[in-house]
């Protein structure tokens, strides 16, 4: 087994961890937390009877990334580890792993999964785990999964038991959860231990060594004036108020300026209530007014072309669906601006001039000859993709001798990544095969990256935790940490607030710090007990939610023709995470796509292929068909993409768990005595 040592601010913040109390580690991104942890981790095993020692990451590649790197080099030659998560097989049978085993590594999602599942090979209770360490603690809030199982925790301490597991947790930045002053921020703090049931700690004598070890990057302000003329933009704008008015906005509704994530909301809103209100003019041309916002918040960070080609597929897409004269009318107005706005794109007098800065300031740090290694941030996965196509088409960049590559959440859909392809472009990026990473903020934290010498932020506005997390990336003497916006704009102004809430969340962990330990225990305890029956009553509440309607009363309807497709009753909920309609009629009412690929494999379903209405022209994606146990094909649908008629009226959820009305849970056996009942016979 490894032997290492620790330095001695990371000496500092374990002391009282050793200790056996509950800790949150609060350490700068780079300044060794998980080292830390792997480290009290080794002496929990040493020290403690039938020790048992759980690592809770909160994204998939994490789990592999903590094993590989740190506790499997240091505790595998003495201990037995096991790392699990969704994709492994270990996940069904996750309480013999956890009996087995001495470490387990492992995404919250599956402990959560195995506390609340009684079935014994799965189920584990938190008094069969010594020490608990929680990655990124800040996450332990709201209905988070970290809390959901925390909630499990502080319940059972309330009640007095005993056989509860030490909490060791780690942050590079609680935040203040939206506070602007003290002692809110103070109170988030509070919250935050409260939840884990934790003091937090940081160094406080060895601050020079710390600063040293983990140097902060030069910051840097890269401003761009105003763009001139913007008749691409201006245009946009125009289109969108003949959409204003031919949808008849009505009178209580005020929207706010285009091209900004406020208006974004607004028409998010407008389109929900043109649903509710059986309205579909007023729901479609909100709609496409999100798509004319879109491709304005693009103009503003990106070329012109990538705005206007954002706006050429979704129409594309829009041409052979139409169904009435909303949807005459919309096209239409593309078709016949269609000349005009791919004019005004490939006009280079009128190119975004932050383009122009931000290829000056890849430059500064990238060359022939320079061995420079950067991620540059941006705000969506499409803006991401635009970015890596203006590098490898920019002649300047290329000669500078930047190898570019996305990197971008896990899902799937074909602007999303696969966690081996995550995998392989970080390791070209830790090889030198790549230098220059073009990331949204999946790299923000908690990613085993290479120092980096730049950090770019680029049409980014994101709260203080985020920030922290990618200034943190720059990690190489001399660094530089640069944010790209144009002056007075939106981007300025949240950075300056972001410092300001950095600073304010120093003061906040100072001040939380520096309380008695009576007071703190006080507060916190408090805090407990006040959430746990919050918690109680709001949980009543979605209980007596699901209870309000008989699900056979709701009517459940295609989100964009409004025709009447399905009951709530032919809706079943198959292994606690698939809702699929059971109703064999119900495959006249869709239509099938192209065939669905996941990186996964599953123990007892695969994925067949996309489903859409069958109503006319509609053709509204709905989700996709699933082959279960190789004999059910089982249409697997988002609610999302529907509307439901309830006894009270139309609504809109976003997920399956807002539902007013119980979805029952699927049996195999029942769904073949009702779907093959010659076999029965």
């Amino acid at each position: 087994m490894a032997k290492f040592e620790l330095r001695s601010y990371q000496k500092e913040v374990v002391e009282r961890a050793l200790k056996g109390e509950n800790v949150i580690i609060w350490l700068p991104t780079g300044g060794g937390k998980t080292r830390a942890a792997v480290y009290v981790a080794r002496r929990h095993l040493e020290t403690t009877a039938n020790a048992k020692v759980m690592v809770l990451v909160n994204k998939v590649h994490l789990v592999d990334q903590h094993y590989t790197k740190e506790f499997k080099p240091y505790l595998g030659n003495g201990y037995r580890l096991m790392k699990v998560s969704g994709d492994s097989q270990e996940k069904d049978f996750f309480g013999i792993v956890v009996q087995d085993n001495d470490v387990i590594i492992c995404t919250a999602q599956i402990l959560y999964n195995a506390l609340i599942n009684k079935e014994e090979a799965k189920h584990v209770e938190l008094s069969d785990i010594t020490l608990l360490i929680i990655d990124e603690c800040h996450h332990t809030h709201k209905e988070s999964v970290y809390n959901k199982i925390m909630r499990c925790y502080v319940e059972k301490k309330l009640k007095g038991q005993r056989q509860i597991p030490q909490i060791l947790g780690l942050t590079a930045s609680p935040g203040t959860g939206g506070a602007r002053d003290l002692e809110d921020a103070v109170n988030h703090v509070l919250e935050i231990c409260a939840n884990l049931d934790s003091v937090i700690v940081s160094t406080k004598n060895y601050t020079p060594e710390l600063e040293e070890k983990v140097p902060r990057p030069q910051k840097t302000f890269d401003i761009v004036e105003k763009r001139a003329a913007d008749p691409f933009g201006d245009h946009i704008k125009w289109m969108m108020q003949q959409i204003h008015g031919f949808m008849n906005l009505p009178s209580d509704v005020r929207l706010r300026e285009c091209g900004t994530q406020e208006y974004e909301a607004d028409v998010v809103i407008l389109e929900q209530r043109g649903v509710r209100e059986d309205n579909r003019l007023l729901a479609q041309c909100a709609l496409h007014l999100r798509q004319y916002n879109d491709a304005l918040l693009i103009n503003d960070t990106l070329r012109m072309m990538d705005a206007y080609r954002s706006l050429e597929e979704f129409y594309n897409t829009k041409v052979t669906t139409a169904i009435d004269g909303t949807d005459y009318f919309l096209v239409g107005l593309f078709q016949e601006n269609q000349v005009e706005l791919k004019n005004f794109a490939t006009d280079p007098r009128f190119e975004n001039p932050k383009m122009a800065k931000l290829e000056s300031t890849l430059l500064g740090q990238f060359g022939p000859d320079v061995q420079s290694r950067g991620i540059l941030f941006s705000r969506t996965r499409r803006s991401t993709h635009c970015l890596l196509d203006w590098v490898q088409k920019k002649r300047t960049l290329q000669k500078a001798g930047i190898k570019a590559a996305i990197l971008t959440g896990a899902g799937n859909g074909i602007t999303y990544m696969t966690q081996n392809e995550q995998a392989d472009t970080i390791r070209n990026f830790r090889n030198g095969t790549l230098n220059l990473l073009i990331s949204t903020s999946v790299a923000e934290e908690g990613l085993d990256i290479p120092e980096c010498n730049l950090v770019v932020r680029y049409g980014l506005l994101t709260n203080e935790i985020a920030q922290q997390q990618a200034s943190g990336r720059a990690r190489a003497r001399d660094s530089q940490y640069s944010v790209v916006a144009q002056e007075g704009g939106r981007e300025i102004r949240r950075e300056r607030i972001n410092e300001y809430l950095e600073e304010l969340t120093g003061k906040a962990i100072a001040r939380v710090q520096s309380m008695s330990e009576h007071e703190f225990r006080r507060k916190t305890n408090e805090i407990q007990t006040q959430t746990i029956i919050m918690n109680k009553v709001l949980q009543d509440r979605k209980t007596e939610k699901k209870n309000r309607h008989a699900a056979s009363s709701i009517r459940i309807l295609c989100r964009n023709c409004f025709a009447q497709v399905a009951s709530g009753s032919d809706f079943k909920l198959l292994e606690n995470a698939h809702y699929v309609n059971v109703n064999p009629d119900f495959k006249n009412h869709y239509k099938l796509g192209g065939k669905v690929v996941l990186e996964k494999r599953f123990e007892d379903w695969e994925p067949g292929c996309t489903v859409s209405c069958n109503n006319g022209n509609c053709n509204k994606d709905w989700g996709f068909e699933m082959k279960y146990k190789k004999v059910a094909i089982l249409p697997n649908l988002a609610i999302k993409n529907f509307a439901l008629e309830t006894p009270e009226g139309r609504v809109t959820v976003k997920k399956w768990k807002d539902v007013p009305f119980m979805v029952e849970e699927f049996t195999f056996e029942q769904y073949c005595n009702d779907h093959f009942p010659d076999l029965f016979d």
